[in-house]
């Protein structure tokens, strides 16, 4: 019963901070809490995300100009209860990976002309 109380508090905290910070300003924070993303959805997310953005570096360094093949990775090792384009853009308005997200839009934009 204790557990249960104690889950509850800290739902009122949560709910109590969002009233207090803009969270409009925080995008991907927001993202992950609307789709109760767990800490390890998380930390799995960041690690993809530092991999490609490693691989996209290492890959202009080669001459690369298309990198619509990691962005299909992205979306398909990222978690199911998040949407790629929604997440892109999150992040990149919180300023994660700034070159990556810039070419993932791109891409993105290109494509729904």
């Amino acid at each position: 019963m204790e557990h249960l109380d104690q889950n509850e508090a800290t739902a009122f905290h949560l709910c109590l901070l969002a009233k207090v910070i803009n969270i409009e300003q925080f995008p991907f924070i927001k993202l992950l809490i609307q789709k109760d993303i767990s800490r390890m959805e998380f930390d799995e997310t960041m690690e993809l995300l530092k991999m490609l953005d490693s691989q996209f570096e290492e890959q202009k360094e080669e001459g690369f100009l298309n990198f619509t093949s990691l962005l299909v990775h992205f979306a398909g090792m990222l978690s199911e209860k998040l949407y790629p384009n929604e997440t892109i853009y999150a992040l990149k308005k919180e300023g994660y990976y700034p070159s990556l997200m810039n070419e993932f839009i791109r891409i993105i934009e290109e494509n729904e002309k």
